[in-house]
């Protein structure tokens, strides 16, 4: 581990002490780890990265407060273009050695760990219902959006065992393994417990809620997986390209592969770009299935590989823009890049990474329904600024995109 539950804050008496963990995300962000602009020569930091406001800023401009709870202090990019979207983020470092577990062990690999961490982040909100800040050491008022993502659910997906119990869905997909269904059962008793807060302050007819998932994951059937270790890969791409580029670099020199394929190349021409397609979908890969037998992957696990321009137009970003990947496949259904023993991935588009319900709470609501509708995870952003008694155009993403409120609501 790099760091620690308070990413470098200095704290003492982590993790007991954590709620005091700052608001100021940029104070615990090493800018040295940042890229930097080659325009200004300075840091970029995740907010910057953003070309549009987001919901954050949306209600901070009409004099509301706002508050985030995350995993990473990265979540910073909320606070938007302006950089003051959120008024009180909670972020501690999820990829920090887990206090009270053997060393190697981060909050995020071991369930148990996982909700002893989203116990922490549910105090910061209980703390936010009764109109305090996540610490509680001053009183702001009950914020008019706030919120928290629950971790401990894509760690019992992902871990083949976890405290004795097996993880991720039973064969078949649709069965929550021993570990999941704790996980699951973890989420539901938090959820009422703040729920029960909300009510016994007398919120509960002015608040609405919304719970869903950042992505699904897959594959959910454990007979499926198909785990290939990406680095190989790379090496073998670049082994090619040295020899008709000798005195060239490394080719790839930054990934982030999941259940899908990102790659930025430190040769950006488009020649080299078509190299790595051809390379990719020329060349199998080794990859073992969930009880480790060894199987063979045609086109390095991938069924469509985008390069150069292709990867732009994909991400609907001139050629020019540095931030998309070079090279970007789409896996074949099963295929996960991983060199530990994941089980399941997400980032990609299976149909299981896209599809995630989404459970929406109106005040004065009495009678539940089903929306059958295909919907976007983008389309809650609008429906909480029109809840708010605002206009969702005021969302520039909106605009530019079309995007529609939920139905039905």
């Amino acid at each position: 581990m790099v760091t620690r539950l308070d990413a470098g804050q200095g704290l003492e008496g982590l993790p007991g002490s954590i709620l005091r963990m700052t608001s100021n995300l940029r104070s615990v962000i090493n800018p040295a780890a940042l890229p930097v602009s080659a325009a200004t020569c300075k840091p970029i930091y995740p907010n910057q990265y953003l070309k549009v406001n987001t919901i954050f800023n949306v209600v901070r401009s009409a004099g509301l407060r706002t508050a985030w709870s995350d995993k990473h202090p990265s979540y910073q990019l909320l606070s938007g273009p302006s950089g003051n979207g959120v008024d009180d983020f909670f972020t501690p470092e999820i990829a920090s050695q887990a206090s009270g577990y053997p060393a190697g062990v981060s909050w995020d690999s071991d369930v148990d760990a996982n909700e002893k961490y989203d116990g922490y982040k549910v105090q910061a909100v209980l703390n936010e219902i009764d109109g305090y800040n996540h610490s509680r050491t001053e009183r702001v008022g009950v914020p008019a959006l706030f919120g928290m993502n629950f971790q401990v659910v894509t760690t019992a997906e992902q871990l083949p065992e976890s405290d004795g119990l097996t993880g991720g869905y039973l064969p078949g997909g649709t069965v929550p393994g021993p570990a999941l269904t704790r996980a699951y059962n973890f989420v539901d008793a938090e959820l009422g417990v703040l729920i029960d807060q909300i009510k016994a302050r007398g919120l509960a007819s002015s608040t609405a809620i919304i719970i869903t998932s950042k992505q699904g994951q897959s594959p959910t059937n454990p007979d499926d997986l198909k785990r290939v270790n990406d680095a190989t890969i790379m090496a073998g791409v670049d082994a090619a390209w040295k020899k008709t580029h000798q005195k060239a670099a490394p080719l790839v020199v930054s990934t982030s592969d999941d259940d899908v394929m990102q790659w930025w190349l430190n040769n950006r021409s488009q020649t080299a770009a078509n190299f790595v397609r051809h390379y990719l979908l020329t060349h199998s890969a080794v990859a073992y299935n969930i009880h480790g037998k060894r199987l063979t992957v045609p086109a390095s696990g991938l069924s469509k590989v985008y390069a150069g321009a292709a990867a732009a137009a994909f991400f609907h970003v001139p050629v020019s823009d540095p931030r998309h990947p070079v090279v970007f496949g789409i896996v074949q259904h099963g295929v996960i890049y991983a060199d530990q023993p994941d089980i399941e991935q997400h980032g990609g588009a299976d149909f299981q990474d896209r599809s995630i319900p989404i459970l929406v709470l109106l005040p004065g609501l009495r009678r539940g329904a089903t929306v059958g509708a295909s919907v976007e995870i983008t389309q809650i952003a609008p429906t909480i600024v029109q809840l708010l008694g605002l206009n969702p155009r005021s969302l520039q993403a909106v605009r530019i995109e079309a995007t529609r409120v939920l139905p039905g609501l």
